[in-house]
């Protein structure tokens, strides 16, 4: 059996003949005008400021940015919130040899490292405050200073900065700096979300599975009507979320047909099977998969995935997931949980919403929202 691997992501190595279109995949009016945004702020030196939700792919804008731009030193990324405060300074400035208890030697930053490049600061609504007043003049004097350095160091790099959080409200806050906003905030770009770009949604998904590490017969195939239910998702999740549906299906509809009922029932709300004997029989067979052994290019063993856990032991999910969406799966034990009171009610409403605990109205919102109508039930 096929080993299935994650989409593997690009590469930060810019490429001689690079097309953007080759990133961004969609041809909505929304796609298409982010593009041309691109094309015009990538010839400019000045920095830029991607806006967007969560998941939506802010990161892939900045390679866009930097790919399409004349500069050809590497692009450099940081992401401010998964770095420690009292070591992010060091990360972006660098230090000096006995700066600090263990800097037993000189090391270069952020900063440095990106020299003729573009250094992309992911998150920088998270960036300690104390920090962002060092960010502003390295930005506007062009220089730095490593810690424990008293040397101005000359930069020359393209600066790109991404927020899924409102600044203008941090400013307000005083949580965030209003000069360094203004400083960053010279081009804004703002990423739609998937749920703005449904049209994009069959481009999308034809891209993912090209980029899925495994063979093409044993890539699923998704019919007209499967499109169809994916473009009516509201995708909280954005092209992350799609991403993860993607990765799920070449596990368990491997080089099959996977149809509107396989991503309503299996991809988007992953709704439990019926019986126990169902629910491990499945279980035993995505565990199989992931039993495979995957190797390197110099064909070594990389890593012996361990099975994945049974749902019952939702704790031992990281021992597979490098993240978990707890809202989304929180958002599907409501689903399936609904539906199984207006089944267990013959579909009667209010008779389903006292033996959930809620009011009549809560729960008639709530399978507004997710599409939920007492037929489904049945």
């Amino acid at each position: 059996m096929a080993s299935v691997t994650k989409i593997s992501d690009h590469k930060t190595q810019k490429s001689n003949n690079f097309n953007i279109r080759n990133l961004i995949s969609g041809k909505s009016k929304q796609t298409d005008e982010l593009i041309k945004l691109i094309q015009m702020i990538s010839k400019t030196n000045s920095t830029a400021l991607i806006l967007g939700e969560t998941g939506t792919g802010k990161d892939v804008i900045a390679r866009a940015i930097h790919n399409s731009s004349p500069r050809n030193g590497p692009l450099i990324t940081v992401n401010c919130a998964a770095i420690p405060s009292e070591l992010l300074e060091s990360e972006l400035f660098g230090h000096e040899k006995g700066s600090f208890t263990g800097a037993d030697k000189l090391r270069k930053g952020k900063f440095e490292q990106s020299s003729g490049g573009s250094m992309f600061l992911d998150e920088i609504g998270d960036m300690p405050l104390a920090l962002q007043a060092k960010l502003l003049r390295a930005i506007e004097n062009k220089t730095i200073q490593r810690v424990g350095g008293s040397t101005d160091i000359k930069i020359d790099l393209r600066l790109i900065c991404a927020t899924h959080r409102d600044l203008e409200k941090k400013v307000e806050s005083g949580e965030f700096r209003a000069d360094l906003f203004f400083r960053i905030n010279v081009l804004p770009i703002q990423v739609p979300s998937l749920a703005e770009r449904r049209d994009d949604i069959p481009d999308l998904v034809l891209n993912l599975l090209k980029k899925v590490d495994t063979e093409d017969e044993f890539k699923p195939k998704f019919t007209t009507e499967a499109i169809t239910a994916l473009t009516r998702h509201n995708w909280p999740g954005n092209v992350r979320e799609l991403k993860n549906l993607i990765e799920r299906a070449c596990i368990l509809f491997q080089g099959q047909d996977v149809t509107s009922t396989n991503v309503t029932e299996n991809l988007l709300r992953l709704k439990a099977p019926n019986t126990i004997e169902e629910q491990n029989e499945i279980w035993d067979v995505t565990s199989e998969l992931m039993d495979e052994v995957e190797f390197d290019d110099n064909g070594d063993e990389e890593t012996n995935v361990n099975n994945l856990p049974h749902p019952n032991n939702y704790k031992d999910w990281f021992t597979f997931y490098d993240e978990i969406d707890i809202r989304r799966h929180l958002q599907d034990i409501e689903i399936i949980l609904i539906e199984a009171a207006l089944e267990k009610t013959n579909g009667k409403i209010a008779n389903a919403a006292d033996i959930l605990k809620l009011r009549r109205t809560t729960l008639i919102e709530k399978m507004k929202k997710f599409s939920i109508t007492k037929n489904d039930t049945n």
